[in-house]
């Protein structure tokens, strides 16, 4: 009775690979575009609706999301990995693999404008080395983890620099909340010990 009660409360937590690869991808487009477009908004106040509807601010804008969204890819296989490997005990490289995998796909598959397709092919090439370099430390909470997409968003923002003097430990702040978030969400929603399972069964087979 208990137990019908609590998993009606709190339904049990999923440990489907192609679940956890949506949700990794739905999280690497929230990090990007929210820390993004919240802080535009801020910085436009009362001009937000004509900063909006200017076709040169919204071109920056999107080239932003975009680079931002590369790198945002990277952090949350990074943010998995460091999360799930106290459950691959003697397969941290098999499960590196499988998340550069995912993250590979993610990044092959979205779809983007011509113009921003060489850095997410860079990102995902990149994916394999910047996994490999996470297991050469130990696995790190949101709150620690090293942010790749720090520098492309601080770098493409459609802010000009003098207008976000003394701002950037802000916007820092904002991405490592949205990151912060992605590991609680990670939590509530997955049974990492099963996941792992999934993620390796194909390569154990």
């Amino acid at each position: 009775m208990l137990t019908w009660l609590r998993d009606r409360i709190r339904p049990p937590r999923g440990r489907d690979a192609a679940a956890f690869a949506a949700f990794l991808e739905r999280q690497a487009a929230f990090v990007a575009q929210k820390t993004v477009i919240d802080y535009c908004r801020v910085k436009a106040g009362r001009h937000e609706r004509q900063t909006f509807a200017d076709p040169d601010f919204l071109a920056a804008l999107a080239h932003c999301r975009w680079q931002t969204y590369a790198a945002a890819v990277g952090d949350v296989a990074v943010l998995a990995e460091s999360w799930l490997r106290p459950h691959a005990s003697g397969q941290e490289a098999r499960l590196a693999a499988a998340l550069a995998a995912i993250g590979g796909a993610i990044l092959a598959g979205a779809d983007s404008p011509e113009a921003e397709r060489e850095a997410l092919d860079a990102a995902q090439e990149g994916l394999p080395r910047l996994l490999a370099t996470a297991q050469e430390s130990s696995p790190a909470s949101a709150d620690r983890l090293r942010l790749t997409a720090e520098a492309p968003l601080l770098a493409t923002l459609p802010i000009h620099p003098d207008q976000r003097i003394g701002e950037t430990p802000s916007i820092r702040g904002a991405l490592r909340f949205h990151i912060v978030s992605t590991q609680q969400e990670m939590e509530r929603g997955f049974d990492p010990a099963a996941l792992v399972q999934e993620l390796l069964a194909p390569s154990l087979r």
